[in-house]
Protein backbone atom coordinates (compact mmCIF):
# COMPACT_ATOMS: atom_id res chain seq x y z
CA UNK A 1 0.00 0.00 0.00
CA UNK A 2 1.49 3.50 -1.06
CA UNK A 3 1.61 6.64 0.96
CA UNK A 4 -0.95 8.98 0.36
CA UNK A 5 0.23 12.00 -1.11
CA UNK A 6 1.55 14.88 0.88
CA UNK A 7 -1.16 18.10 0.49
CA UNK A 8 -0.48 21.67 2.71
CA UNK A 9 -3.05 23.91 3.31
CA UNK A 10 -2.92 26.99 3.90
CA UNK A 11 -5.59 29.22 6.17
CA UNK A 12 -4.91 32.87 6.32
CA UNK A 13 -6.69 34.68 9.38
CA UNK A 14 -5.75 30.97 11.05
CA UNK A 15 -6.42 32.25 14.94
CA UNK A 16 -10.56 33.28 14.34
CA UNK A 17 -12.99 31.21 15.28
CA UNK A 18 -14.20 30.24 11.95
CA UNK A 19 -10.33 29.54 11.51
CA UNK A 20 -9.76 27.30 14.30
CA UNK A 21 -13.20 25.21 13.11
CA UNK A 22 -11.34 24.59 9.32
CA UNK A 23 -8.04 24.04 10.76
CA UNK A 24 -9.95 21.11 12.99
CA UNK A 25 -11.79 19.85 10.04
CA UNK A 26 -8.54 19.27 7.56
CA UNK A 27 -6.46 18.36 10.36
CA UNK A 28 -9.02 15.74 11.07
CA UNK A 29 -8.30 14.91 7.46
CA UNK A 30 -4.85 14.24 7.81
CA UNK A 31 -3.89 16.97 5.82
CA UNK A 32 -0.76 19.44 6.87
CA UNK A 33 -1.56 22.82 7.56
CA UNK A 34 0.45 26.25 7.46
CA UNK A 35 -1.55 28.82 9.88
CA UNK A 36 -1.31 32.27 9.10
CA UNK A 37 -1.73 35.53 10.72
CA UNK A 38 -0.46 38.65 12.81
CA UNK A 39 0.02 36.61 16.57
CA UNK A 40 2.56 34.63 16.08
CA UNK A 41 2.62 33.42 19.86
CA UNK A 42 -1.55 32.21 19.41
CA UNK A 43 -0.75 30.49 15.91
CA UNK A 44 2.62 28.48 17.63
CA UNK A 45 -0.14 27.27 20.34
CA UNK A 46 -2.54 26.68 17.89
CA UNK A 47 0.08 24.65 15.75
CA UNK A 48 1.01 22.70 19.00
CA UNK A 49 -2.95 21.81 19.76
CA UNK A 50 -3.91 20.63 16.52
CA UNK A 51 -0.50 18.32 16.44
CA UNK A 52 -1.15 16.77 19.85
CA UNK A 53 -4.98 16.25 18.77
CA UNK A 54 -4.86 14.68 15.30
CA UNK A 55 -1.19 13.54 15.11
CA UNK A 56 -0.05 15.51 11.90
CA UNK A 57 2.13 18.72 11.25
CA UNK A 58 1.04 22.23 11.49
CA UNK A 59 3.16 25.11 11.94
CA UNK A 60 2.51 29.16 12.48
CA UNK A 61 3.81 31.64 10.10
CA UNK A 62 3.55 35.82 10.53
CA UNK A 63 1.15 37.46 7.98
CA UNK A 64 -0.71 40.70 7.86
CA UNK A 65 -3.50 41.17 5.19
CA UNK A 66 -2.81 44.80 4.76
CA UNK A 67 0.73 45.13 4.60
CA UNK A 68 0.69 44.58 0.18
CA UNK A 69 4.15 44.49 0.23
CA UNK A 70 4.80 41.20 2.08
CA UNK A 71 2.74 39.22 0.03
CA UNK A 72 4.84 37.88 -2.55
CA UNK A 73 7.33 36.84 -0.10
CA UNK A 74 5.12 35.27 2.32
CA UNK A 75 3.92 33.10 -0.87
CA UNK A 76 7.29 31.71 -1.71
CA UNK A 77 7.82 31.02 2.07
CA UNK A 78 4.77 28.80 1.95
CA UNK A 79 5.99 27.46 -1.07
CA UNK A 80 9.41 26.69 0.40
CA UNK A 81 7.70 25.30 3.68
CA UNK A 82 5.41 23.05 1.92
CA UNK A 83 7.86 21.47 -0.02
CA UNK A 84 5.96 21.64 -3.02
CA UNK A 85 3.18 20.40 -1.55
CA UNK A 86 0.74 23.13 -1.63
CA UNK A 87 -3.41 21.86 -2.54
CA UNK A 88 -5.12 24.78 -1.14
CA UNK A 89 -5.84 27.87 0.59
CA UNK A 90 -8.76 29.11 2.61
CA UNK A 91 -9.16 33.05 3.21
CA UNK A 92 -10.70 33.82 6.61
CA UNK A 93 -9.56 36.94 7.80
CA UNK A 94 -11.96 40.21 7.39
CA UNK A 95 -12.96 43.20 9.38
CA UNK A 96 -16.45 44.49 10.24
CA UNK A 97 -15.72 48.28 11.08
CA UNK A 98 -17.62 50.48 12.67
CA UNK A 99 -19.96 51.74 10.24
CA UNK A 100 -20.50 55.20 12.06
CA UNK A 101 -17.14 55.83 12.42
CA UNK A 102 -16.57 55.31 8.67
CA UNK A 103 -18.98 57.13 7.75
CA UNK A 104 -16.92 60.73 9.03
CA UNK A 105 -13.68 59.26 9.26
CA UNK A 106 -12.22 57.89 6.02
CA UNK A 107 -9.11 55.90 7.78
CA UNK A 108 -12.02 53.70 8.93
CA UNK A 109 -13.55 53.13 5.62
CA UNK A 110 -10.26 52.11 4.51
CA UNK A 111 -9.14 49.91 6.81
CA UNK A 112 -12.56 48.17 5.87
CA UNK A 113 -11.77 47.88 2.43
CA UNK A 114 -7.92 47.48 2.69
CA UNK A 115 -8.67 44.40 4.84
CA UNK A 116 -11.34 42.79 3.16
CA UNK A 117 -10.92 43.47 -0.13
CA UNK A 118 -7.78 45.04 -1.10
CA UNK A 119 -5.56 41.99 1.28
CA UNK A 120 -7.84 39.33 0.00
CA UNK A 121 -6.76 40.58 -4.08
CA UNK A 122 -3.57 40.94 -3.44
CA UNK A 123 -2.40 37.50 -1.72
CA UNK A 124 -5.83 35.47 -3.74
CA UNK A 125 -3.92 36.71 -6.96
CA UNK A 126 -0.49 35.69 -6.24
CA UNK A 127 -1.71 32.24 -4.87
CA UNK A 128 -3.54 32.14 -7.78
CA UNK A 129 -0.73 32.17 -10.24
CA UNK A 130 1.26 29.42 -8.52
CA UNK A 131 -1.46 27.60 -8.50
CA UNK A 132 -2.18 28.25 -12.12
CA UNK A 133 0.85 27.26 -12.85
CA UNK A 134 0.71 23.52 -11.26
CA UNK A 135 -2.77 23.55 -12.59
CA UNK A 136 -4.02 21.94 -9.41
CA UNK A 137 -5.12 23.05 -6.19
CA UNK A 138 -7.90 25.61 -4.54
CA UNK A 139 -8.57 29.06 -3.35
CA UNK A 140 -11.65 29.29 -0.70
CA UNK A 141 -12.16 32.41 0.52
CA UNK A 142 -15.00 33.62 3.37
CA UNK A 143 -17.04 36.45 2.19
CA UNK A 144 -20.46 37.38 3.67
CA UNK A 145 -24.55 38.05 2.37
CA UNK A 146 -23.33 41.33 3.39
CA UNK A 147 -22.37 41.61 -0.18
CA UNK A 148 -25.62 40.69 -1.75
CA UNK A 149 -26.75 44.10 -1.32
CA UNK A 150 -26.07 47.54 0.03
CA UNK A 151 -28.05 48.03 3.38
CA UNK A 152 -27.51 51.35 5.69
CA UNK A 153 -26.32 49.24 8.52
CA UNK A 154 -23.29 48.30 6.85
CA UNK A 155 -23.04 49.16 3.19
CA UNK A 156 -19.15 49.66 3.55
CA UNK A 157 -18.34 46.37 5.19
CA UNK A 158 -21.18 45.19 2.32
CA UNK A 159 -19.54 46.86 -0.58
CA UNK A 160 -16.14 45.69 0.05
CA UNK A 161 -17.45 42.09 0.51
CA UNK A 162 -19.39 42.69 -3.05
CA UNK A 163 -16.11 43.85 -4.49
CA UNK A 164 -14.82 40.08 -3.43
CA UNK A 165 -17.63 38.49 -5.00
CA UNK A 166 -17.38 39.73 -8.34
CA UNK A 167 -13.16 39.21 -8.16
CA UNK A 168 -13.75 35.46 -6.95
CA UNK A 169 -16.19 35.24 -10.20
CA UNK A 170 -13.75 36.31 -12.29
CA UNK A 171 -10.65 34.14 -10.84
CA UNK A 172 -13.19 31.41 -10.63
CA UNK A 173 -14.06 32.19 -14.51
CA UNK A 174 -10.30 32.48 -15.38
CA UNK A 175 -8.81 29.50 -13.47
CA UNK A 176 -11.55 26.89 -14.85
CA UNK A 177 -9.58 25.81 -17.45
CA UNK A 178 -6.65 24.66 -15.52
CA UNK A 179 -8.60 23.01 -13.38
CA UNK A 180 -7.84 24.99 -10.10
CA UNK A 181 -11.08 25.78 -8.02
CA UNK A 182 -12.23 29.38 -6.54
CA UNK A 183 -15.00 28.31 -3.52
CA UNK A 184 -17.06 31.91 -2.49
CA UNK A 185 -18.62 31.49 0.97
CA UNK A 186 -21.16 33.63 2.17
CA UNK A 187 -22.08 33.65 5.55
CA UNK A 188 -24.88 35.21 7.59
CA UNK A 189 -24.78 36.29 11.27
CA UNK A 190 -22.49 34.19 13.56
CA UNK A 191 -21.88 34.16 16.59
CA UNK A 192 -17.69 35.43 17.18
CA UNK A 193 -16.39 38.43 18.35
CA UNK A 194 -16.68 40.47 15.48
CA UNK A 195 -20.91 40.36 15.75
CA UNK A 196 -20.68 40.13 19.78
CA UNK A 197 -23.46 42.73 21.00
CA UNK A 198 -24.63 43.57 17.85
CA UNK A 199 -28.72 43.95 18.00
CA UNK A 200 -31.42 42.24 14.97
CA UNK A 201 -29.41 39.54 14.07
CA UNK A 202 -30.85 36.50 12.74
CA UNK A 203 -30.06 32.86 12.25
CA UNK A 204 -27.06 33.31 13.98
CA UNK A 205 -24.45 30.18 13.33
CA UNK A 206 -21.64 28.69 15.18
CA UNK A 207 -18.40 29.10 13.83
CA UNK A 208 -17.84 25.28 14.04
CA UNK A 209 -20.77 24.67 12.19
CA UNK A 210 -19.84 27.27 9.45
CA UNK A 211 -16.58 25.81 9.51
CA UNK A 212 -17.65 21.99 8.29
CA UNK A 213 -19.82 23.77 5.85
CA UNK A 214 -16.84 25.41 4.49
CA UNK A 215 -14.68 22.52 4.45
CA UNK A 216 -17.57 20.34 2.98
CA UNK A 217 -18.19 23.11 -0.26
CA UNK A 218 -14.52 22.01 -0.56
CA UNK A 219 -14.60 18.76 -0.81
CA UNK A 220 -17.51 18.63 -3.08
CA UNK A 221 -16.76 20.57 -5.42
CA UNK A 222 -18.64 23.37 -5.11
CA UNK A 223 -18.71 27.21 -6.56
CA UNK A 224 -20.27 28.82 -3.77
CA UNK A 225 -22.01 28.27 -0.79
CA UNK A 226 -24.68 30.07 1.58
CA UNK A 227 -24.07 29.58 5.39
CA UNK A 228 -26.41 27.96 6.59
CA UNK A 229 -27.91 27.11 3.34
CA UNK A 230 -31.55 29.45 4.34
CA UNK A 231 -29.54 32.65 3.60
CA UNK A 232 -29.68 31.63 -0.36
CA UNK A 233 -33.29 32.35 -0.76
CA UNK A 234 -33.49 34.56 2.22
CA UNK A 235 -30.92 36.86 0.27
CA UNK A 236 -32.78 35.97 -3.16
CA UNK A 237 -35.84 37.77 -1.61
CA UNK A 238 -33.75 41.04 -0.64
CA UNK A 239 -32.27 41.51 -3.85
CA UNK A 240 -36.10 40.86 -5.54
CA UNK A 241 -37.25 43.77 -3.25
CA UNK A 242 -37.52 46.77 -6.03
CA UNK A 243 -35.15 49.49 -5.07
CA UNK A 244 -37.89 52.56 -4.36
CA UNK A 245 -39.28 49.96 -1.46
CA UNK A 246 -36.15 49.16 -0.68
CA UNK A 247 -34.29 52.55 0.04
CA UNK A 248 -37.27 53.07 3.01
CA UNK A 249 -36.29 50.01 4.67
CA UNK A 250 -34.08 50.14 7.96
CA UNK A 251 -32.00 47.16 7.50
Amino acid sequence: MTDAPRRTIVILGATSAIARGVAEEFARRGDELLLAGRDTGELAALADDLAVRFGGRARGMAFDAVALETHAGFVESCREASGGSLAGVVLCFGYLGDQAAAQRDLSEARRIFDTNLLGAVSILSLFANHFEERREGFLCAVSSVAGERGRQSNYFYGAAKAGLNVFLQGLRNRLASSGVRVITIKPGFVDTRMTYGRKGMLFVASPRSVARHIVAAIVHGKDQAYVPALWRPVMLMIRLIPERIFKRMRL
